[in-house]
């Protein structure tokens, strides 16, 4: 029996994000962990129920425990969490997509997935607010690797079907004074080793009450300082996840930007 071996494409960078501070980090697939950032999902049944839950919006139609799948890995030694719950199927996001117990402001985020079958669909969403895309086979802003709406698809940095990808994302958080938003959130995507948005503002939360926080509040754009967690989406497709981690971040008024 031939044996697995763990794949890794991981690029070196460094952040000079903090005032003093200098970050060393991995990018890419089989990035690992900065110093003091949260391992959050590992491909267990243990990690998933400890640090994730459902999150319960308008649409949602499942129940605890979460029903996800965990699999083996596709391409490597281990087991991933795979976003296969009924309650979905059919398309109806919104149904079972899992969110972080844990609610985060300013971080650096790095997320791997697997999309085995053509047109697979998921999403990672930032503060359970702004969706980086998961979407095999789409190049416009509604695809691959775009804020959603917001920005063009990067699709040539897609490792394609069957092949683990990573997003190494920056986020800052809107910005608030006296309750009145001054400062839309920002994000910086390093999509498989490859810069693809740079300090990008995100200026709305799409796809209505279903899609995540705010996203009912006047059509999108009455986005508030409640804190969220990480989602990944469930719309009914099977797509893979695993090495996801998290380190927060305070990052005042500084570009999302990475100083590599």
């Amino acid at each position: 029996m031939m044996m697995k071996t763990k794949h890794r494409c991981v690029v070196g960078v460094v952040l000079c994000l903090l005032d003093g501070v200098v970050l060393h980090a991995e990018v890419g697939v089989g990035a690992k962990p900065l110093t003091g950032a949260e391992l959050i999902l590992d491909g267990s049944r243990e990690m998933l129920d400890q640090k994730w839950t459902y999150w319960e919006g308008p649409g949602f139609n499942s129940g605890l425990p979460i029903k996800w799948k965990i699999v083996d890995d596709p391409v490597d030694s281990g087991t991933v969490v795979m976003t296969d719950d009924p309650a979905a199927a059919g398309g109806r996001y919104g149904a079972a997509d899992i969110v972080t117990k844990k609610k985060y402001r300013d971080f650096r985020l790095h997320v791997e997935f697997l999309i085995p079958k053509k047109g697979g669909n998921s999403g990672v969403y930032l503060q359970n607010r702004y969706e980086i895309q998961v979407l095999d086979g789409d190049r416009t802003k509604h695809g691959m690797a775009a804020i959603i709406n917001e920005s063009e698809s990067p699709y040539h940095a897609y490792r394609g079907l069957g092949q683990w990808n990573a997003y190494d994302i920056t986020f800052r958080a809107a910005r608030f004074k006296g309750g009145i938003l001054t400062k839309p959130a920002r994000v910086t995507l390093i999509f498989n080793g490859i810069k693809v948005h740079t300090d990008h503002p995100i200026m709305k939360v799409w796809g209505g009450p279903r899609s995540g926080l705010d996203g009912g509040n006047d059509k999108g754009r009455g986005i508030t300082d409640r804190l969220g967690g990480l989602k990944l989406q469930c719309e009914g497709h099977d797509v893979r996840y695993r090495n996801i981690w998290i380190k927060e971040l305070d990052l005042g008024n500084r570009s999302t930007d990475f100083d590599e």
